[in-house]
């Protein structure tokens, strides 16, 4: 590295990677950390992405990377969304500015960016089952000078899967793996149950070597603690004790998130740029404090994020009828069994992509007992600039291999509010889902037959078959299809799985049928639809292709998947001329 910077230059802009830092004087590292903050606060304010947890994370990346030698020693991230400033810190600081935009810089680890980013990591407790694996091949390979180091934070050692690797790693072998927990206290919001009260304890039993806890916002402590931790043979766990949010100080302010995840926002103020308008999550949100009035046996179950799922309001109105379990998905569906065989009627809110994680409990613990149970799907289809491992396209095409799950896709607020109170009626298993975006118009019904609402007819041509938030762009479609004079009918199912009769006979009175989901097209609500009609009438899925899709905006996202007015009219009329 050169001189230290002059008067006009700033000490982040001299590094460019792990080696530029391990040279810049000691004395420097607390000005460093400084402009760290400045440089994420302007970047994220303008952009909007995680900010909290990358606030409380600087010191403890700066020590990591002057004490490992990153790429060749090993750096996880779990979970991923904390991982800002070892992005910085490893050549991307130009990048920030196209940060979760289409092509630009994504949001968490990413192999395609960067030799440093080891995998690509987005959901929570995962990183301790992959360190437990590369220590094994470093053994296998030879290689056990390169150290093995997993950050765990925010939440992640309140899921299960942490556990099991913990047990792995713990079993008497040596192998040198080095778990830093950032020990923030919160996921999204404050973290739940025994383990984080007893911590150093519990590790120290388990037989990991334990050091701390630790300033976290000390650099000098937490290098000599990793210092000593890479001279170990064994598991060692150095305990960081920090702030989310910390030094800005509207983030420390914010004792809900303490602005975990926010949109666009001025610096100054630490409030939204735009002041947004009413989501599809303050409308459920509400509706369901309003049968939680009227129905003592409602209670709901969130996975470590009551806020982003709508649960924080009915939990404040229902204290005793609302249960964050951290995040453990499984455990949530399984606890939400155990009410349900006890006579209540549980709800339980994830982001439709972290439901694949209990699609098993789903199966065998609600399903094959046909529990009353209703599943509320946030998040569901494009879900914009988190990326692939974030997009819920993938809800559809698993619960439709369900037996007696009935699912709803709601094409508007209005008919969210409906089929909520269908779905907590069902005396069995139901999920509803509905996607990340403003609530926008209602989009009224020109009749209601055999169970579906007629949004267009002019004609038996072809059936556009909406779920849910496609219906808007599918009756845009219509009207440009019925100008070039195509007759188009367009229906809602409302329950969109199992395939109900009524479409059926519906589809049999057209030529062509066209089903558009905003869900992966192989195995979701098209593909039943077409299994249903088998032998008759002829079936043209739209959707989400089988790919995992990019970060970007949902409306980008969506055009470039075809799933626009524009984009359905044109793949009608291609069929048409088949």
């Amino acid at each position: 590295m050169a001189a230290p910077p002059g008067l006009d230059e700033s000490l982040l802009q001299t590094i460019s990677g792990p080696r530029d830092l391990r040279l810049l004087p000691a004395a420097h590292l607390g000005a460093l950390a400084r402009e760290i903050r400045e440089f994420l606060i302007a970047k994220v304010m303008a952009r909007g992405g995680h900010l909290g947890s990358n606030l409380g994370m600087v010191e403890i990346t700066i020590a990591l990377h002057r004490v490992f030698h990153s790429p060749e020693d090993t750096l996880l991230f779990d979970t991923g969304h904390q991982a800002y400033v070892h992005k910085l810190l490893t050549g991307r600081r130009a990048d920030f500015d196209s940060l979760r935009a289409h092509g630009g810089l994504s949001g968490y680890p990413s192999r395609e960016e960067s030799p440093h980013d080891h995998i690509d990591n987005s959901h929570a407790s995962t990183a301790l089952a992959y360190a437990d694996g590369i220590a094994k091949a470093r053994r296998l390979k030879g290689e056990e000078s390169r150290a093995v180091v997993a950050v765990v934070g925010d939440g992640a050692l309140t899921g299960g899967l942490a556990w099991e690797s913990l047990n792995n790693l713990s079993d008497g072998e040596s192998r040198p793996v080095v778990i830093v927990l950032n020990d923030n206290g919160r996921s999204y919001a404050p973290t739940h149950g025994g383990c984080a009260r007893n911590l150093g304890t519990l590790l120290e039993n388990l037989g990991f070597v334990y050091l701390g806890p630790v300033d976290g916002h000390d650099i000098a402590a937490v290098e000599r603690a990793l210092r000593t931790a890479r001279t170990l043979p064994s598991p060692s766990v150095v305990h960081c004790k920090t702030r989310k949010g910390y030094g800005y100080r509207p983030a420390e302010l914010d004792l809900g998130e303490h602005m975990h995840a926010i949109p666009a926002s001025d610096p100054r103020t630490g409030k939204p740029l735009s002041a947004g308008g009413q989501t599809w999550t303050h409308v459920f949100s509400e509706r369901l404090c309003a049968l939680g009035e009227a129905r003592p046996d409602l209670v709901a179950i969130t996975a470590a994020m009551a806020g982003p799922t709508g649960l924080e309001a009915f939990g404040r109105r229902f204290p005793g009828r609302m249960f964050d379990v951290g995040i453990a998905e499984q455990h949530a569906m399984v606890s939400a069994a155990g009410l349900a065989l006890e006579g209540f009627h549980p709800v339980v809110a994830v982001y439709a992509t972290f439901l694949n994680r209990a699609f098993d409990q789903v199966l065998l613990d609600v399903a094959m007992q046909r529990l009353p149970i209703t599943i509320v799907l946030d998040r569901a289809g494009i879900t914009g600039p988190d990326g692939p491992s974030h997009h819920g396209m993938w809800d559809l095409a698993i619960l439709s291999a369900v037996p007696g799950l009935r699912v709803a896709a709601p094409r508007d607020v209005r008919r969210l509010r409906e089929l909520l109170d269908e779905a907590v009626a069902v005396d069995g298993p139901t999920a509803l889902r509905f996607p990340k975006a403003g609530a926008g118009a209602e989009l009224a019904a020109v009749e209601r037959s055999e169970g579906l609402d007629v949004l267009w007819s002019t004609g038996d041509d072809v059936l556009l078959v909406a779920v849910g938030a496609t219906a808007e762009a599918c009756v845009e479609a219509a009207a440009t299809l019925a100008a070039e004079g195509v007759g188009v009918r367009v229906v809602d199912p409302r329950w969109v799985l199992p395939v109900a009769p009524g479409l059926v006979g519906a589809a049999a009175a057209h030529h062509l049928v066209v089903t558009v989901e905003d869900g992966v097209v192989t195995g979701g609500v098209g593909a039943a639809i077409a299994q249903a009609c088998a032998g008759g009438t002829r079936v043209r899925q739209l959707g989400l292709p089988p790919a995992f899709i990019p970060h970007g905006s949902r409306e980008r996202l969506l055009a470039d998947a075809g799933l626009t007015g524009s984009g359905i009219a044109h793949a009608v009329r291609k069929e048409l001329a088949r």
